[in-house]
């Protein structure tokens, strides 16, 4: 199951030569800025664009400098020969290196929006397809009234989709760039010279700056990331849950040839759920760390610096990783209706307690006196597991103003899902929608 559900494409955004690209790319826009403002000669920027750096000399070059930047730097100048003068004219590293960030911020956003959206056909399809699936609905781990399994994924939509409102509203916070020198002053770098750069880069000059774009931007990237990785390990969660032998009304996709235990050939174990819930742990752990790179010192210190290129990265990676992990158990999952049936007639009618209560409330017993007569019976139902329409239909209180046809319908599940379309049109979602009865 680990090899169907690899994903590298997220991870090539964080790989070494990827950042060294976009550091390339920042580098020539700055000079295509610089010479839209007639500092840098045309000449020179036509040798400029074509410039190329060497991965083996910047690992070299760093081993001496000890400094990424200045070794990629030197790199791309030598290559260059006398234009290379004009590259990083004014800047700073972090200009360059924040800048790239955010470019590579926006890249792997758009792959977990992408991955967002798969998710949510997933769910609306399974969605759809048991709106009127009844199922027994839990609080407090109890059997509380019937639902359908329809309304418990209907909630994860609309939970998934503000979780692309706030991805997409964390990435629209990062796509800036900063191109405003080594303490935010545009003394050495023209204010122009960061606007032409950025429109070119698709990035919007950050109002104000300091040597570096400002924490809170991506601490708001993770934490957008982990309260995504939150749902989706709450959606985990109930499907192992779900999956318990006691329940086992929906089932992760169990292969030919899968085993479950080395000891035990009869297990089928929610694994692959597990490992969303443990991953989401991961996630949280960032966020945390992301919130404390909010606080730098000054103009800019590097505390941050180390951190991000680990929860950034793995951040990412892992979300991406769980989107698709998640996906690809529901798009396979295995629904189990006649057991959701079975489990909500396990304790014998007692989940339709409040259905009695309001009926005899109806026929003008008073809420107390209708609660006492149906708490009682429920009590004793729970005892001796004795059917709870049958103690209802004995006791003379009830069968004074309820015929047994009229008690007998009151443990009719169906009556429960009798607005079970309304979520989805809530939702925008199309369903033949049938009048309520």
């Amino acid at each position: 199951m680990i090899e169907r559900y690899t994903r590298p494409v997220m991870g090539k955004i964080w790989t070494e030569r990827h950042k060294l690209d976009l550091w390339l790319k920042v580098e020539i826009a700055a000079s295509e800025g610089w010479a839209a403002i007639g500092v840098v000669p045309e000449a020179d920027l036509a040798v400029i664009r074509t410039a190329t750096y060497d991965a083996d000399d910047v690992a070299r070059y760093f081993k001496e400098t000890h400094h990424d930047m200045t070794a990629f730097l030197r790199s791309v100048q030598e290559r260059l020969g006398a234009p290379g003068r004009w590259i990083h004219y004014g800047l700073t590293s972090s200009d360059v290196m924040d800048t790239a960030l955010s470019l590579q911020l926006v890249e792997a956003a758009d792959i977990l929006l992408a991955g967002v959206d798969r998710l949510e056909r997933a769910i609306t399809k399974l969605a759809v397809e048991h709106r009127r699936t009844p199922q027994i609905g839990r609080t407090h781990g109890v059997h509380a009234e019937p639902t359908s399994f329809g309304l418990k994924l209907a909630v994860w939509i609309d939970e998934v989709r503000r979780g692309r409102e706030r991805l997409r509203a964390a990435r629209s916070r990062v796509a800036v760039g900063k191109l405003s020198g080594a303490v935010g002053t545009h003394a050495l770098v023209p204010p122009e010279v960061e606007e032409i750069a950025c429109a070119a880069l698709g990035l919007t000059p950050a109002a104000a700056s300091t040597q570096v774009l400002q924490r809170d931007r991506h601490a708001e990237f993770v934490l957008a990331i982990a309260l995504l990785a939150a749902s989706l390990e709450k959606f985990a969660t109930e499907l192992r849950s779900l999956q318990r032998t006691e329940v086992l009304e929906a089932e992760e996709p169990f292969d030919d040839g899968q085993t479950g235990s080395s000891s035990m050939p009869h297990k089928r174990n929610p694994e692959l759920a597990e490992r969303i819930t443990g991953l989401a742990r991961v996630i949280r752990g960032h966020a945390v760390t992301a919130l404390e790179n909010v606080a730098l010192w000054h103009e800019r210190d590097i505390s941050h610096s180390s951190t991000e290129r680990i929860i950034l990265p793995d951040s990412t990676i892992l979300l991406d990783y769980m989107l698709d992990l998640l996906a690809g158990i529901l798009e396979r999952l295995l629904v189990y209706p006649d057991r959701m049936l079975e489990n909500i007639n396990l304790t014998r009618g007692l989940v339709f307690s409040q259905r009695v209560l309001l009926a005899l409330v109806e026929r003008g017993l008073t809420r107390q006196a209708a609660y006492k007569i149906v708490q009682r019976h429920a009590m004793r139902g729970w005892r001796t597991r004795e059917d709870y329409q049958a103690l209802l239909a004995a006791d003379p209180e009830v069968t004074a103003v309820l015929s047994p046809d009229e008690l007998a319908a009151l443990f009719d599940p169906s009556f429960y899902l009798r607005y079970a379309d309304v979520p989805f049109r809530r939702l925008g979602i199309a369903v033949d929608e049938p009048a309520p009865v």
